[in-house]
């Protein structure tokens, strides 16, 4: 198998070293150049054609946000990392990547003992994403535990989520290269309310969340619960950044926060988000419980506790993202009578958790991003949004 090749791109050497030392230890993985800033990462890049680009933010002469635009602007194509920091400054910075351009992101260590447990944190964060994003080189998109916001404790890069069972009934409709398995659809389920509206997301998900909330031509009228997988500080960005693009309130979720129609609440990172009947109304509940699938927030955390509360009364899309968080959750969702959306491969940056629910037999439909939006509005008119989650709700439908 031909190897990744990856250029690094950052002005200290401590920080090239030690990314090429990290990736060294994977057979699969070949540094192929290195560059102080993003002007010489422009010449690199047409000289070398490295597969994907690991890239620091702040750098002499031209940093990492201009260097993708110009990479970007010049029709490179290849997969972009970006190196941050995690402070609020490296955090709204590595979004400004986002939109010009960039593909993903990792933390650089930080508050780390030993040299060891650094070259540990980058390689369990790094080579995961390098594969997915590269998968004609290294195999299987989305097969890897998503790093972009696993908790302490985390399993070793490499190691595949588990298989899904086919559900009943499920028919395909098309194949997949990247899931080697056929895509399956289910029957529309039979009519029901909608009390709330639960998204799941990950590598790829910041920017396939501005376009859905973008789209929305007016606040939803239930609320809506999002498990992005980002690391604290970066999902208070988030709320603030997607708060500006619609009609609809995005805050970041915290502990008690009654639930209300036309307010998306983002899962803060580092929390599990669950909702948690109180006093006959539901309201946002934060524990700090082990990581599911190898992420804390989990997107199976939140599905579930939803049907725990709401039973089928419940819209659940799963945007792009590595791994197969999600996955059991929507299986929940179905068997509660509730309706699954997946965003579909070609407009996914890493089609693993929406693949993993999809061909698994979860979803109801298979949708680009750009339909995702109209599709959840005609899903709550038809419903007639049930009756408001805000207000005392009795037993499941």
């Amino acid at each position: 198998m031909t190897r990744i090749r990856v250029l690094v791109v950052d002005d200290s050497v401590v920080v090239r070293r030690l990314v090429t030392d990290s990736l060294s230890r994977d057979p699969d993985i070949e540094v192929v150049g290195f560059a102080s800033n993003g002007r010489i990462a422009l010449a690199k890049v047409d000289q070398l054609a490295p597969d994907l680009v690991t890239m620091d933010i702040e750098m002499p002469e031209m940093n990492g946000i201009e260097a993708v635009r110009a990479l970007r602007r010049n029709r490179h194509t290849m997969p972009i990392i970006m190196f941050s920091t995690l402070t609020e400054r490296g955090a709204s910075a590595t979004l400004d990547a986002l939109v010009a351009g960039a593909t993903d992101y990792v933390t650089k260590p930080a508050n780390v003992g030993s040299v060891q447990e650094s070259l540990d944190r980058v390689a369990s964060e790094l080579i995961p994403k390098i594969k997915a994003l590269v998968p004609h080189r290294a195999g299987a998109a989305g097969a890897l535990p998503p790093a972009g916001g696993p908790a302490a404790g985390a399993a070793p890069a490499g190691v595949p989520a588990p298989r899904a069972r086919l559900a009943a009934g499920a028919a395909p409709v098309a194949s997949s290269a990247h899931a080697r398995r056929p895509v399956v659809t289910r029957q529309a389920p039979a009519p029901h309310p909608v009390s709330a509206v639960i998204i799941g997301s990950s590598t790829g998900g910041p920017e396939a969340l501005s376009k859905v909330i973008g789209a929305l031509s007016a606040p939803p009228s239930v609320p809506v619960l999002v498990v992005q997988h980002m690391p604290p500080v970066f999902t208070r960005q988030l709320a603030a950044r997607l708060d500006r693009l619609g009609p609809a309130t995005v805050v970041e979720a915290a502990d008690g926060d009654l639930l209300q129609p036309g307010t998306v609440y983002i899962a803060p990172g580092d929390h599990h988000l669950e909702l948690n009947r109180s006093a006959g109304q539901l309201r946002v509940k934060l524990t700090d419980g082990p990581p599911v699938n190898f992420c804390r927030p989990a997107v199976d955390v939140l599905f579930r506790s939803a049907v725990r509360e709401l039973g089928g009364q419940l819209l659940a899309l799963v945007l792009t993202g590595m791994g197969a968080d999600g996955r059991t959750g929507c299986e929940d969702v179905v068997g509660a009578g509730g309706t699954v959306v997946v965003q579909d491969e070609p407009t996914s940056v890493v089609w693993g958790m929406p693949g993993a629910v999809a061909t698994a037999g979860f979803a109801h439909r298979v949708l680009p991003l750009g339909e995702v939006a109209p599709t959840l509005e005609s899903v709550l008119a038809r419903a007639g949004s049930g009756r408001p989650a805000a207000a005392p709700i009795g037993g499941r439908p």
